[in-house]
């Protein structure tokens, strides 16, 4: 994939990004939605296998899942540099991609989280506070499910991948009504993964 960039689309990639930060409750995550209906769908300057793939290696990957965001940047740089095929040439666009979309999506939110959590913990007992903090949960869960949805829907339809979503409904219900820890899930997961079942 070949693009070509100006300096306003490399704006509109952080600006993008940094109006992500502020909806972004609950993690970067829940607004991969959105990210994929920007850079897929509207700019095309991601293929589907780009998006899922940078989602899936941070996933993967140890560290923070914040990583995919760098990926999404690196895919959106190297494309706008040529493409994969170009070479290591593709790398500097590749670096600024990832690194307008990492500041991007970690500045604002970070500067509002400061200052926010500061007053908030100053006024705790107020009852608004209280409200607010309970309202977010469901807010949570519904971006996570929205997430969840556009990941599964890359995977084909429900007729080919009907293993997949029986394990994410389990796995949902499961988390909603239990307290098995995470860790089990995933290598639950892991395990009918390798074994071929999902």
């Amino acid at each position: 994939m070949s693009l070509s960039f100006t300096l306003a689309d490399w704006l509109s990639l952080l600006v993008h990004f940094m109006a992500l930060s502020l909806l972004a409750i609950g993690g970067a995550i829940t607004t991969a939605p959105d990210m994929h209906r920007y850079l897929v769908d509207e700019q095309h300057w991601l293929t589907d296998h780009q998006f899922t793939a940078s989602i899936a290696l941070s996933q993967a990957a140890p560290g923070p899942n914040l990583l995919f965001i760098a990926l999404l940047g690196w895919y959106v740089g190297v494309n706008a540099a040529g493409g994969a095929s170009a070479g290591m040439a593709t790398w500097p666009l590749g670096l600024m991609g990832a690194l307008l979309s990492m500041v991007g999506i970690l500045v604002p939110s970070t500067t509002l989280t400061f200052v926010a959590s500061r007053w908030a913990h100053r006024n705790r007992e107020l009852l608004a506070v209280r409200a607010f903090k309970t309202g977010m949960a469901p807010v949570v869960i519904g971006l996570l499910a929205s997430t969840g949805w556009i990941l599964c829907a890359n995977l084909g339809s429900a007729a080919e991948s009907w293993r997949l979503w029986l394990l994410t409904a389990a796995v949902t219900l499961l988390v909603w009504r239990t307290r098995i820890h995470m860790l089990w899930l995933l290598a639950a997961g892991a395990l009918l993964g390798a074994l071929g079942w999902v």
